[in-house]
């Protein structure tokens, strides 16, 4: 017997497209102005398969605008200019944190993150 194709990468059975994963995205910066709530995070259901460029299309943020990405913590970009990882997948459960450029502070001498 063959099994239907899925429209969500690497899912398979007949239900694979209904299948979700819930994040949290935190906006910091310049980007709290995409938040739909203010400074609150922002909760998201997403199909299974999604990926960071994803959030960045459903919440309207160019990803020229993102200087910081953090996937649960970890940093999601090459390097210190590079861009974020639109490419990242998202599991259920995961914190999304991205930033615009940090302001610099003079009393500590450097970002202040």
């Amino acid at each position: 017997m063959e099994q239907e194709e899925s429209s969500v990468p690497g899912m398979m059975g007949h239900n694979a497209g209904n299948i979700t994963v819930k994040v949290e995205v935190r906006l910091f910066n310049s980007l709290t102005r995409y938040a739909r709530d203010g400074l609150k995070p922002v909760s998201m259901e997403l199909p299974a398969g999604s990926s960071v460029g994803d959030v960045l299309r459903e919440m309207k943020i160019p990803g020229s605008k993102v200087y910081l990405a953090l996937l649960n913590g970890r940093d999601i970009t090459s390097s210190l200019y590079a861009a974020v990882n639109e490419n990242a997948m998202l599991d259920e459960g995961d914190v999304l944190g991205l930033s615009g450029p940090v302001p610099y502070s003079w009393g500590y001498g450097s970002p202040v993150v």
